[in-house]
């Protein structure tokens, strides 16, 4: 019996590291306005390393949270939140301001890790999400469909995680 693959991540300076036992849900790249806020809200941050891409997207590659593992430096982890009240915090690793995680106080079940802290080769580009949120006269990536919105194959996906979570696999 084989195991399940374990994806890494890590922030600039090696001192905190997440783990993901698993595939991932999806990976997708975010134009909303939170994502492009809390970016360069990030990014504005002493030496911290990019979170934004070229288009001003934000990718990330989404997990479920029973799945995702701090295993070095929690105690580094600082949430941040746009506004006070927000279910949206995004960890930041202090130690060098990486851009680590998105998580949510909510019922949602994933979390996002930023794609730029995934060590190694990191799942393809699934969908560009969340378009209509993008500057304008900023050409958009065209290595994946970009949606105005959510696209049905990535609500599809977080249905079939939810279920699999409710019937313990």
């Amino acid at each position: 019996m084989m195991s399940a693959p374990i994806l890494r991540a890590s922030c600039a300076c090696g001192q905190v590291a997440l783990e993901a036992q698993g595939a991932p849900m999806f990976a997708a790249v975010c134009y909303c306005d939170d994502c492009q806020a809390a970016g360069h809200e990030i990014e504005a941050l002493a030496g911290a390393p990019p979170v934004l891409d070229a288009d001003a997207g934000t990718p990330l590659v989404m997990f479920r949270k029973d799945r995702l593992a701090v295993v070095r430096g929690q105690d580094r982890l600082e949430p941040r939140k746009l506004k006070p009240g927000s279910a949206t915090s995004r960890h930041v690793a202090s130690c060098c301001n990486s851009a680590m995680y998105l998580g949510f106080d909510d019922a949602r079940h994933w979390i996002d890790v930023f794609r730029g802290r995934i060590e190694g080769a990191a799942p393809p580009v699934q969908a560009r999400i969340c378009t209509r949120s993008r500057p304008a006269g900023i050409p958009i990536a065209d290595d994946a469909p970009a949606y105005e919105r959510y696209p049905l194959a990535m609500m599809v996906q977080l249905l079939r995680s939810r279920v699999a979570m409710l019937f313990g696999s």
